[in-house]
């Protein structure tokens, strides 16, 4: 359905003129016009605005009924929560601690840390062929 014929059918539905809209938005009323004759493409802002005029929800301008059509079937993602170390579990807990070590250390220990780190983690992924 074109937005403009979805406008007019919620606004006739609601015993609205276009004077009627055109009070409550304070767009002009042959603007109002352009818009449902599909002359004009309104912006986002301008559908807030009439959809606030009509007393619906915004998402209600873009398809028939109360609720919206239900969504494809699409696989799970997966989240970042999902996907970080040191989200859950074991691993959050032991993060936790690390984090409340370091930040007891100085700053120049937390340097030195992290880049013993970072050399252990280089010679690991040596002795795997690259791979982390």
């Amino acid at each position: 359905m074109i937005i403009g014929d979805r406008l007019r059918a919620v606004r006739e539905e609601k015993k609205l003129s276009q004077g009627d809209i055109e009070k409550r938005t304070g767009l002009l009323r042959c603007y109002i016009s352009r818009v449902e004759n599909g002359h004009t493409v309104p912006a986002i802002e301008t559908l807030e605005k009439m959809a606030r005029a009509l007393e619906v929800p915004l998402y209600q301008l873009f398809y028939d009924g109360e609720e919206p059509p239900p969504l494809p079937n699409l696989p799970k993602r997966r989240t970042a929560d999902h996907i970080a170390w040191g989200s859950s579990g074991k691993d959050a807990r032991l993060f936790n601690q690390l984090r409340r070590q370091l930040s007891r250390m100085d700053e120049g220990d937390r340097r030195l840390l992290l880049f013993m780190a970072q050399k252990m983690s280089r010679h690991v992924a040596g002795r795997q062929g690259g791979k982390l």
